[in-house]
């Protein structure tokens, strides 16, 4: 049993031993197997790193052959551009060479000439000096000779010199004047024909009074009232004077102001047509006129700077601006005339590219002070003036105001153009008139002004008072005077006369021979 046992466990070693061999057998083999295929993996890869190092070397020595080329190529070239820009350089250095000896030659030739101009001058100046010294001597022993100095022979040989040239110089300043005069007057008159014609309106007459018309001759009794009252309050509350005479069917309302009389106009046919007349009454209705002519003011400014394309102006401004409406000047209405002057001053900026707003501006407030000339003292154009800065106005349009009476020089383009569009507006026909005895005692002054030059024989204002035609003695006039006259007429115009638009001053020399034939 027991050697079973032991036959048993030797069998189990033995069997024990066989699988641990095989087991250990079967393992190696698989290592080995493992290791032989890594050998030759890295035996392959070591060939391919063989055959890439052989390969770069093979690229490295192609790159070096061809560097080497490249680099002999180089050199080459830069051996030829060094040798070029040597010669280049040479050929260089010798034009400079060249010119600076060319500039050292001018310079000693400026030199030499130098030296020659101050030898010349300082010979200039000595016989410059001996000449004045000769002149010197020959003046003295002319006016020794002559008895005359200096001053009186020259006054002497201009004296023969205007006596003998006269009609020539007279010619040539003629000539002269004519000339520039016409192109100018042509281009003026082109200009103001332009804008006179594009822009047309009606022409006013001036009055100091305003007829009422009456249903009856019964109503004067009752505007006239009880002792006279009612006239008497309607009067004082109007400030205006109401003339009651023998026409049928109205009575008249008298007054310098326009204003005034509106109110009083429109009072009296309010109260006509009431019926009750009486003092409370009367003054009632004249403060509600006046408040609606206050309103009527406003609106009147209102249209004239909106037909105009002026924005911005305060209501007070435009209720004095629409006070203008009942002013005139000579017969024309103010406002009427401002805004005309500014449709006219706009063709004419137009033309010759001024600013026209500022001349828009200027033209519809350039007599503005006329609006309160009644109330405030000092002339219309310092009143106009004071009234813009109180307003802030623009300076320029300050400027417009005060300079178109040439009361300051006109300064800019645009205040020549507001004078001429006011001159244009006042002196075409049919726009002003003035009374007759106005106009016969304007007439007189212009010919006794043209009357009192030293040689004048007559003297006629012709033209409704715009030309002056002046005779002159031939025998104290000359062609030369003749010019000087016509100016210094003109001259005496303009300080010593009041009057609208221009006055021609036409002087006329006239030679007259006459002989007897027997």
């Amino acid at each position: 049993m027991e050697q079973t046992i032991v036959y048993l466990i030797v069998g189990a070693a033995f069997l024990l031993g066989l699988l641990v061999g095989w087991f250990t057998f079967s393992k190696g083999k698989k290592i080995s197997t493992g290791l032989q295929l890594e050998i030759s993996a890295k035996e392959g890869k070591l060939k391919e790193l063989e055959l890439k190092a052989s390969q770069a070397q093979s690229s490295a020595k192609a790159i070096d052959s061809e560097a080497r080329a490249n680099a002999k190529e180089i050199v080459s070239e830069a051996r030829i551009r060094a040798s070029e820009l040597e010669t280049k350089l040479n050929m260089e250095q010798a034009r400079l060479q060249e010119k600076e000896r060319a500039m050292d030659e001018k310079g000693r030739t400026l030199d030499r000439q130098k030296t020659e101009l101050e030898a010349n001058l300082k010979d200039t100046e000595s016989l410059r000096t001996e000449l004045s010294a000769t002149a010197q001597k020959h003046r003295s022993a002319l006016e020794q000779v002559s008895k005359l100095t200096e001053e009186e022979g020259k006054q002497q040989l201009w004296a023969e010199l205007e006596k003998e040239y006269a009609p020539f110089f007279a010619k040539q300043i003629k000539a002269l004047r004519e000339g520039m005069e016409e192109k100018v007057e042509e281009e003026a008159k082109a200009l103001m024909a332009q804008a006179m014609q594009r822009y047309a309106s009606e022409t006013a007459t001036e009055s100091t009074s305003t007829i009422v018309q009456l249903p009856s001759d019964d109503v004067k009794g009752k505007i006239i009232g009880k002792e006279g009252r009612n006239i008497s309050a309607f009067e004082q509350a109007t400030g205006v004077d109401i003339i009651i005479d023998d026409t049928p069917g109205a009575i008249i309302i008298s007054g310098y102001d326009l204003a005034r009389r509106y109110v009083a106009k429109l009072a009296m046919e309010k109260l006509v047509k009431d019926g009750r007349i009486q003092p409370a009454r009367i003054e009632e209705i004249v403060a509600k006129m006046k408040d609606d002519v206050g309103k009527m003011m406003l609106e009147f400014g209102r249209r004239a700077c909106e037909e105009l394309g002026i924005a911005g102006y305060p209501q007070d401004l435009l209720k004095i601006i629409g006070r203008l409406r009942f002013r005139t000047s000579y017969g024309q209405n103010v406002l009427k005339h401002s805004v005309e002057m500014a449709h006219i001053g706009r063709m004419l900026a137009e033309e010759i590219g001024a600013d026209s707003k500022i001349i828009v501006e200027g033209c519809l407030l350039h007599d503005i002070g006329k609006a309160l000339d009644h109330e405030v003292s000092g002339t219309h154009v310092e009143i106009g003036v004071e009234i813009c800065n109180r307003f802030k106005i623009r300076p320029e349009v300050v400027h417009c105001v005060a300079a178109h009476h040439e009361d300051i020089p006109m300064e800019t383009p645009e205040a020549f153009i507001v004078a001429a569009a006011d001159a244009i507006s006042g002196a075409r026909p049919g726009a002003r008139r003035e009374s007759i005895e106005a106009y016969i005692k304007r007439l007189k002054e212009l010919e006794e002004v043209a009357k009192s030059f030293e040689g004048v024989s007559r003297a006629f204002a012709i033209s409704a008072g715009r030309e002056v035609r002046v005779y002159v003695d031939t025998t104290k006039i000359d062609d030369l005077r003749q010019e000087q006259l016509a100016k210094d007429i003109s001259q005496k115009i303009e300080k010593e006369l009041t009057y609208p638009g221009v006055i021609k001053v036409n002087v006329i020399r006239e030679r007259r021979i006459e002989q007897m034939a027997k």
